[in-house]
């Protein structure tokens, strides 16, 4: 059964930080590209941070560099999203997401896990 399962979502105040996590399991996560979307209240989900198939190579929302960083380990078929900094604009729902092919779109997703940040 293809599955990513989320966690570490929660309550924080602003200027703390949070680890997410995601599990993967049912196809090969070790050649997959990985990403992390947000969605907020009455917004479009919009993809934050992404990581190749190796993590040799990360990519940043404007919002997010500096703050976030996305990882991953292959041998534990998770990654991960450390956000610092957090900002009550970064309250949402947090996804994992999973491109098996090398190019297209985000064909795996997570159930979302919840990041609400108190000022």
């Amino acid at each position: 059964q293809v599955q990513l399962v989320e966690s570490g979502g929660g309550l924080v105040q602003a200027g703390g930080s949070l680890r997410l996590s995601c599990a993967a399991s049912g196809f090969t996560f070790s050649s997959s590209r990985m990403g992390w979307f947000r969605q907020a209240p009455g917004k479009e989900r919009e993809l934050i941070a992404s990581i190749n198939w190796s993590g040799g190579f990360t990519w940043y929302v404007d919002s997010a560099e500096g703050r976030f960083t996305i990882s991953r380990d292959n041998a534990k078929n998770m990654v991960y999203l450390q956000m610092n900094s957090l900002k009550p604009e970064d309250t949402a729902t947090y996804y994992c997401a999973g491109r098996r092919r090398p190019t297209g779109n985000y064909d795996v997703w997570g159930q979302g896990t919840q990041v609400t940040v108190s000022l």
